[in-house]
């Protein structure tokens, strides 16, 4: 006897609607032509080395260059307090998280960071940071380095909602690397039509693949989205520990056409 498969008639409906919006999609642009705009031209940028931080590409603009926190302020818009030597800086207990003085939304960031060595303290106590994107989403900093922890608050962690794919932590002391591509969300009639996206690699290994956020991250809580500007400063936090951080460039992204 031949088995027929029975579609739900609702999930025929969808695949038919779906494709039919790709095939009706819009084409501005006929194939190849010679009329559509070229990309622009940037010079790449070059890697790092555990001596010597790389080059940013030419339309990245450097947020921090081992010189100076120009690019950065304190809480309530005070002088950040963090310090500054041999070309990194380093979070100074109690003095609060530090911000952008620019704002920033859909974005390409790079990030570079060492842990405190030797490492101190287990779980949440040892080498904490973070990255806050817009200051609401955290990509969680921590010595996770043979350093055992909830798994969505390890090193490279969506903080509170996605573990990272793999632990490709480096040993204290070592400099890492994170390269994030961030898409904000969107709100329409203050309600979020498009979440927030956030793709991770951890010293070049893919760690979270173009993840939907359920909303600012947070400890203990999943707050739900509410609606704001679409660019925010950037925040690393003070977590209490001297976590280094040096060569900080971010690129800001837009629709291509």
């Amino acid at each position: 006897m031949i088995q027929r498969t029975v579609f739900p008639l609702a999930a025929l409906l969808l695949l038919s609607l779906t494709q039919l919006s790709f095939s009706q999609a819009p084409m501005k642009w006929k194939i190849h032509d010679l009329n559509r705009p070229l990309p622009p031209v940037i010079t790449p940028g070059t890697a790092s080395t555990q001596d010597a931080p790389g080059r940013a590409p030419s339309d990245a603009v450097v947020l921090f260059d081992g010189k100076d926190l120009s690019h950065w302020v304190g809480t309530e818009g005070k002088p950040a307090q963090w310090k500054v030597e041999n070309g990194y800086m380093e979070v100074v207990a109690k003095s609060g998280y530090i911000s952008t003085r620019d704002s920033f939304g859909d974005c390409q960031l790079h990030v570079e960071f060492a842990e405190p060595s030797p490492g101190v303290g287990e779980s949440q106590e040892r080498g904490n940071s973070g990255v806050f994107l817009m200051g609401l989403y955290e990509i969680q900093v921590l010595d996770s380095y043979e350093n055992k922890t909830y798994a969505d608050g390890q090193a490279s962690a969506v903080y509170g909602q996605y573990p990272p794919q793999v632990n490709a932590s480096r040993p204290p002391a070592q400099w890492q690397t994170y390269d994030i591509i961030f898409h904000r969300p969107h709100f329409k009639d203050g309600k979020v039509t498009h979440p927030a996206r956030v793709t991770v690699l951890h010293n070049g290994v893919l760690v979270q693949d173009n993840v939907e956020l359920t909303g600012p991250t947070a400890h203990g809580e999943r707050p739900p989205y509410k609606p704001g500007p679409d660019k925010l400063p950037l925040q690393l936090q003070d977590h209490g520990n001297p976590v280094r951080y040096r060569n900080i460039w971010i690129r800001e992204l837009h629709e291509g056409e």
